[in-house]
């Protein structure tokens, strides 16, 4: 299965990952990656960017070494209610919205604290993509965490960076949200979470835990580019709705 798009990368701005937008844009060109999502950090994680940051990802080319462009955030979640650390007026002018529960922004919590915080988060308008939802350290309840996404049409990550090193203990909550969308038909997205220009692309992890869980390719938004841009388009259509 090939995967076309990188939505979940970092660069050196993020304060604790090692490498340029120039080198990630070019890795991901060495992989036949078509699209990478640049996407820091929020300025509440410790060494991560101010917010001039985020207003400024306009003056990066939207198309470099032949990989499209794409300008977002990896947001931090702030509380239970699903808050984020970007104020609306920057978040309006991102390409793409991951959000993320990390220490010393979430403050942490029971099974069901954690679940109804993920869920809040899945209820805001500007999020497109709740990223490691397997993280052990905020453990949800899968189960329902796969159905809200199904009825708030969000997508989970299967994050391959949570697989390796990042987040140890991870696999068996992945594989617990994975079999859930296998079940539903939920769709997902793989995420390289590279904070390491030779980690843009690899979803190997990731894709042998889908491929075990029984996710099928029809359910992974990132296997197209067509379908990462429609996806994308229905999420900023629902915030136009909304009225958020």
């Amino acid at each position: 299965m090939e995967l076309v798009a990188d939505l979940h990368t970092h660069t050196v701005a993020s304060g604790h990952a090692y490498s340029t937008v120039n080198e990630n844009i070019s890795a991901a060109r060495k992989k036949g990656i078509k699209i990478i999502a640049i996407t820091d950090h929020g300025p509440c994680m410790p060494g991560g960017p101010h917010l001039y940051h985020f207003g400024n990802l306009k003056v990066l080319p939207r198309n470099l070494y032949g990989v499209e462009v794409f300008y977002g955030v990896e947001a931090n979640v702030l509380d239970f209610k699903g808050g984020l650390d970007l104020p609306e007026n920057y978040l309006d002018n991102l390409d793409i919205i991951l959000a993320g529960f990390h220490n010393r922004c979430y403050p942490g919590g029971t099974v069901e604290q954690n679940t109804k915080a993920m869920i809040n988060t899945m209820r805001n308008p500007w999020v497109d993509i709740i990223v490691h939802p397997g993280n052990p350290q905020f453990a949800v309840e899968p189960r329902e965490i796969v159905t809200a996404a199904v009825e708030l049409g969000v997508v989970l990550e299967i994050n391959n960076s949570s697989l390796g090193k990042s987040r140890e203990g991870s696999y068996d909550n992945c594989l617990a949200i994975a079999r859930e969308a296998a079940r539903t038909g939920a769709n997902v997205v793989v995420g390289s979470d590279a904070h390491w220009l030779d980690h843009v692309g690899e979803f190997s992890a990731a894709l042998n835990l889908l491929k075990k869980a029984g996710v099928v390719e029809e359910q992974i938004i990132n296997t197209s580019v067509s379908k990462v841009k429609t996806y994308l388009q229905n999420r900023r259509k629902k915030r136009r709705d909304s009225n958020f």
